[in-house]
């Protein structure tokens, strides 16, 4: 089967939602949160808010939310992932895939879920949509892919829901 068949995937990353990514995945020894200066305290203090609020992980059935606990879970995955903006990382992955996995030091989980090429496993793992777009990048995957693997549609019938979604 082809990768492109196999793997699902959303979305464009940026450089702000990485930093806000690092931002609740690196902690510091005394379990502090690390603060980006250019950041006022009155903007983190409302993030930190945020992130309290949506602990509660049932809060919307079925649905994985990226939190500051999650950030950390998948820090390295992340890490990884983000890597892919560079050519040079995307092919050496394709090289070879664990040894890359190893480089940014993976959980037995985040590798299973790599290779299983399933976005509701790597989001599980502790991905952000974000980042995962750069590995799904890697297959030629767009936004409607992840869609129709996340609601268990085929990728043309998760196209002409969002049409119809559209008409209403």
């Amino acid at each position: 089967m082809a990768p492109q068949a196999k793997f699902m995937t959303a979305g464009l990353g940026t450089g702000i939602a990485l930093g806000l990514c690092l931002l609740l995945a690196k902690k510091r020894s005394n379990n502090v949160p690390l603060r980006l200066r250019s950041q006022a305290p009155d903007v983190l203090h409302g993030a930190q808010l945020m992130a309290a609020k949506t602990n509660d992980t049932t809060a919307i059935p079925g649905t994985t939310i990226f939190d500051g606990r999650m950030a950390q879970k998948g820090y390295a995955l992340n890490k990884m992932c983000y890597s892919f903006n560079e050519a040079a990382c995307r092919e050496a992955f394709l090289e070879d895939e664990q040894a890359y996995c190893d480089k940014f030091g993976l959980t037995a989980e985040q590798k299973a879920a790599i290779k299983s090429r399933n976005v509701l496993e790597l989001i599980a793992a502790g991905g952000n949509i974000y980042y995962l777009a750069k590995f799904a990048g890697i297959f030629g995957l767009d936004v409607q892919d992840v869609g129709a693997q996340q609601t268990g549609m085929s990728v043309d019938d998760f196209k002409a829901m969002l049409v119809a979604a559209g008409e209403d």
